[in-house]
């Protein structure tokens, strides 16, 4: 066997050029560029949205969707501009997705929020939450898949 077995040093494993061979093939498909753009654009959305939805008179509300919005941006523009090293992070985004949904009801201080907000927060949240189970599933399904 070639891999020193008390090594801990990746560079040695006997798989590492398949590794990355089929993370390349995942990263350059056009679902994922897909996936990565829009995760870019619907973060980007959450961060301004209340100013779109005129909800800035809710602080916790606002400050909830712009820390949200722009950690969605940032790891979607780093899928897109490093997938070798952000690929792993991309399960982190579906649960931003469940917490924008659910927000309007926990952040808002009486526990209630208005109607736009609601609305607002649940279809940027479910899109979100959709396109980090993408995202992640890319890397996943194609591992499964094997090399073609």
């Amino acid at each position: 066997m070639s891999y020193p077995q008390g090594s801990s040093d990746i560079g040695a494993h006997p798989e590492l050029a398949e590794m990355r061979e089929r993370l390349e093939r995942t990263a350059s498909s056009g679902q994922a560029v897909a996936v990565e753009g829009l995760m870019v654009l619907a973060g980007v959305y959450a961060a301004i949205s209340p100013w779109v939805v005129h909800f800035t008179n809710e602080p916790n509300i606002t400050i909830n969707n712009l820390i949200v919005g722009i950690t969605v941006g940032v790891i979607g523009l780093g899928l897109s501009m490093a997938p070798d090293r952000m690929f792993r992070l991309a399960w982190v985004v579906a649960p931003l997705g469940v917490w924008l949904l659910l927000s309007p009801w926990v952040v808002t201080a009486a526990h209630s929020a208005r109607a736009g907000i609601i609305w607002n927060n649940c279809w940027i949240g479910a899109a979100i939450a959709v396109l980090g189970l993408a995202a992640a599933g890319l890397t996943i399904g194609l591992s499964r898949r094997g090399p073609r």
